[in-house]
């Protein structure tokens, strides 16, 4: 039987189970008919099951080490099946039984991966999806999900050429999302991580003692300075996002957005599409803690937020190739044009951070260690946010699964430790979803703060509308002139 040691990085993720929060990359893609599920089947055993060994391996485990290991009694019909949703089946159920799929641990005696095909009568068509991050991070889940689909219905079974499995992102080659921003790590530098595990050791030490940073500068100014920033970093405001983890989950996506609006008003500002969207996130959390009469004034929520550190030409490898940086999201600032611009700098300062390639080496690190050792050590990171987030460009041409086409598409990476909130951003065939998935017990509403978010976009394109641009380079004087407006009238 065919068995291959686990990296230590796929380790750590594999290890980081627990009951509230399960390391599963949890997707949706709602279609325009039913899908055809035989060849559904037919479609993954060819362009992804029999392409991607990973997916026909279950995982073992000894003493020492985690090992993938070939499944002998593999069946793809244990991995993608057809399921009924309760009642009327509509999208508030589907929204519901996605909830419930956040929080029911994977068979571990098979290879870590479901799909669930959903039909109803209420004319829902979708499909949820839930992959373990120990089999790979999401931006290599997004290739392989891409590399199913087709840009006509009626595409032959066969792997599409190369170019077409690519996700078509040309509409933000001049918008800095993400996966492809950041760096300041070569490959020879993350190639170099693998060596001196002494080192890293050392820094996994200086996370769990934050008082040993001085002693520990001597490993190199760069690297240990963001270590001791991340050690050292304080735990962000209290608000009702935080707290321990329950299992149940709660799930909400919004309609989508026209993402050529939201470029033009962008290009206005002089900022980037990335830079709107956080901004908007950030309003529209402020928007749902002042309802419910929480404070909000001076209120930083941090977020971890996956960097892609893949070398060039490895974006289909599968595998944890990723560091995270931490966002503080401006949510206490109250004029939509300052928060803006807030986030612009703080997101201009992470593009020149190691903190990503530093928190890739500690991932390795803690895979190494005992897992009491990587779980307090992560806890510590975890602890130090309130949420998870992810932006990822999609395709912006319109693709076909099996034959049907794919109308929306969400994904959402799990949360760690007793972080609650799970943020993401997609974007699809020329339009924008926001997607949330919150702990049950301190949000069991996220469909009220999803409904906010276009909301809080639409004030930044009001004030493109009705303000000269010129006076938009600031802000406070916009507020007084709108406050003087308002008054006359």
């Amino acid at each position: 039987m065919a068995r291959e040691k686990m990296s230590s990085v796929d380790t750590a993720w594999l290890r980081m189970d627990r009951p509230s929060n399960l390391m599963q990359i949890l997707g949706v893609m709602v279609f325009d008919k039913p899908l055809d599920l035989q060849r559904l089947r037919d479609t993954l055993q060819i362009r992804m099951i029999d392409r991607y060994p990973r997916f026909r391996q279950r995982v073992t485990q000894t003493f020492t080490a985690c090992y993938w290991e070939d499944d002998d009694d593999f069946n793809i019909n244990h991995h993608v099946h057809p399921v009924t949703l309760p009642g009327k089946g509509d999208l508030d159920a589907l929204k519901a039984h996605v909830a419930d799929l956040a929080s029911e641990p994977l068979n571990p005696n098979r290879p870590l991966w479901e799909m669930q095909v959903i039909q109803t009568p209420a004319g829902v068509n979708a499909m949820a999806v839930r992959i373990h991050h120990c089999i790979a991070d999401g931006i290599a889940l997004i290739g392989v999900i891409l590399s199913l689909t087709d840009e006509r219905a009626d595409a032959p079974l066969g792997l599409p050429h190369p170019s077409k499995r690519k996700p078509h992102i040309e509409a933000h080659d001049d918008d800095q999302f993400w996966w492809k921003v950041f760096s300041p790590a070569t490959e020879a530098w993350l190639n170099s991580l693998s060596v001196g595990s002494k080192l890293w050791f050392g820094y996994l030490d200086l996370l769990m003692n934050p008082g040993k940073a001085v002693s520990h500068a001597r490993m190199g100014a760069a690297f240990a300075g963001e270590l001791a920033k991340l050690a050292l970093m304080p735990n962000d405001s209290p608000t009702r996002f935080k707290g321990k983890a329950g299992v149940a989950k709660s799930v909400a996506w919004s309609e989508p957005m026209p993402l050529p609006t939201i470029k033009a008003v962008g290009k206005v500002l002089g900022c980037s599409i990335n830079d709107l969207l956080l901004a908007s996130v950030a309003g529209a959390l402020r928007s749902y803690l002042q309802e419910r009469g929480d404070e909000v004034d001076g209120v930083e929520l941090r977020a971890m937020v996956p960097v892609n550190l893949r070398p060039a030409g490895q974006a289909s490898k599968l595998g944890n190739h990723f560091g995270l940086v931490a966002l503080e999201l401006p949510v206490g600032v109250e004029n939509p044009l300052e928060r803006l611009y807030d986030t612009k700098r703080r997101m201009e300062a992470l593009k020149h951070s190691y903190q990503a390639a530093v928190a890739f080496a500690l991932l390795g690190v803690a895979g190494m260690a005992p897992k009491i050792v990587q779980q307090e050590a992560l806890d510590l990171l975890a602890n130090k946010a309130s949420a998870v987030m992810t932006n990822v460009p999609g395709p912006q041409n319109p693709l076909f699964l099996a034959g049907s086409g794919v109308s929306q598409l969400m994904v959402w990476v799990p949360q760690s430790g007793n972080i609650g909130m799970g943020v993401s951003i997609l974007s699809y065939n020329g339009n924008v979803q926001f997607g949330l998935i919150t702990d049950h017990k301190h949000c069991p509403d996220p469909e009220n703060i999803i409904k906010r978010f276009s909301g809080e976009f639409e004030k930044l394109m009001w004030l493109v509308l009705m303000e000269p641009w010129d006076r938009l380079e600031h802000p406070h004087e916009v507020e007084q002139h709108i406050k003087a407006e308002l008054g006359e009238h």
